[in-house]
């Protein structure tokens, strides 16, 4: 957030500000001994000074979705559905499903989305009209969950 980086700017212009004054107070010339100073001296003066406690104790880290991760990290690419109804992709030519949405998808611009465990769905739109696996196999979807078959 805006407001971390300007609290880790001004810790950091602190520490390159404040820290030299402090070894050379302490009469600290070479860096094993800086490291102990700043390790078992400084910081805990330092934090003790400064620290606050969290607003909330809880963790600000949320779970990601694996289904919304899929979506974001496939890698996603335009084709146009040639006269047959089918797609060129990677050395496969898929064929489209019959479809509620269209009674055909020749010369239509779909995209084909390649998810991390290797499979396929093909995109009209928003709406998914085809999933396939690694090998071009079709994957069977039942109409009343959308759950793979």
């Amino acid at each position: 957030s805006p407001e971390a980086r300007g609290r880790s700017e001004r810790m950091f212009s602190t520490l390159q500000d404040r820290l030299p004054k402090e070894l050379a107070l302490a009469g600290i010339a070479d860096i094993q001994a800086a490291n102990r100073f700043i390790a078992q001296t400084y910081l805990p003066a330092h934090n003790t000074r400064f620290a606050r406690p969290a607003a909330v104790e809880d963790s600000a880290f949320v779970a990601a979705d694996p289904q919304q991760l899929a979506q974001i990290l496939c890698i996603e690419e335009e084709r146009v559905v040639a006269r047959d109804n089918t797609i060129a992709f990677a050395r496969l030519r898929l064929q489209l499903p019959q479809s509620p949405i269209r009674h055909h998808f020749v010369k239509a611009t779909v995209k084909i989305r390649h998810y991390p465990d290797g499979t396929l769905a093909v995109f009209h739109g928003p709406r998914r009209i085809a999933r396939y696996m690694p090998d071009g196999a079709a994957i069977q979807e039942t109409c009343r969950t959308g759950q793979a078959a």
